[in-house]
């Protein structure tokens, strides 16, 4: 279902599955020529490299587009499979799943772009980069849990689905993806750590760009926090399909 839902997205155009990869490129040289040429935007304070910005933000983005098509498309799973709601066999909680399988092969391909990139600027691979699974795994953990709680939501709610739809807007610019969490006064910098976007961002930076080891207590932290919310949206979901096609 995922390869039919990846193949489905580009089926009938002339590049196919090359616009995977020609998106993120496009992409990747706009931030550039945009950010680094135009506004010659820098990363924190007597930053010089051009080109720092756009790969802390094309990093930042790779993680918040994961999140961002994962939640916003979940209210409307069920609603946009009702024949297999009427299915008793068809295991319904498996469409969630599916879904981040499709985007997670997107984020891939984003980040093997941004991988050649650093390579063209002659940036050096880390044995640092390969703790990359062990931040996002709880990262994946907390969207499915969240997917599944707001599948079930959305067959019961429709208007939730305007609604994420205006929250993920606010959680991006309320996320350290466009500045530094050193922008923010010391007082605010606290209140970004309840963002679920926060820790995972930095991480992936300070993994893929900066050649830190992760913060492993933080994702400690932060992994109990997701496989409680994953356990809570399975369970939530379970509890509530039975409603589902009385309400289809």
């Amino acid at each position: 279902m995922v390869k039919r839902e990846v193949i489905g997205r580009y089926r009938g155009s002339f590049l196919g599955l090359l616009w995977s990869f020609v998106n993120p490129v496009l992409m990747l040289a706009v931030y550039t020529f945009v950010f680094g040429f135009v506004f010659k935007t820098r990363w924190g304070q007597g930053g010089t490299d051009k080109y720092e910005f756009t790969l802390v933000l094309f990093a930042g983005l790779i993680v918040f587009n994961l999140f961002s098509e994962c939640i916003s498309r979940a209210p409307g799973l069920i609603l946009a499979n009702v024949n297999y709601v009427k299915k008793v066999v068809f295991p319904l909680e498996i469409l969630p799943m599916v879904a981040l399988g499709s985007t997670l092969f997107h984020a891939a391909i984003n980040l093997l772009v941004l991988l050649i990139f650093l390579v063209a600027l002659g940036h050096g691979f880390s044995w640092v980069m390969l703790w990359l699974p062990v931040v996002l795994l709880p990262f994946l953990l907390l969207i499915m849990g969240l997917s599944w709680l707001l599948a079930s939501l959305g067959v019961f709610v429709r208007d939730i689905g305007q609604f994420i739809g205006m929250a993920l807007t606010v959680l991006m610019f309320m996320s350290p993806i466009f500045y530094p969490l050193s922008a923010l006064p010391e007082s605010l910098r606290g209140y970004l750590s309840f963002n679920p976007l926060t820790l995972v961002v930095e991480q992936v930076r300070n993994v893929l760009l900066w050649g830190q080891a992760p913060n492993l207590n933080a994702l400690a932290i932060y992994s109990l926090i997701a496989i409680f919310v994953a356990w809570f949206g399975l369970f939530w979901f379970e509890k509530t399909r039975k409603g589902f096609a009385d309400v289809l």
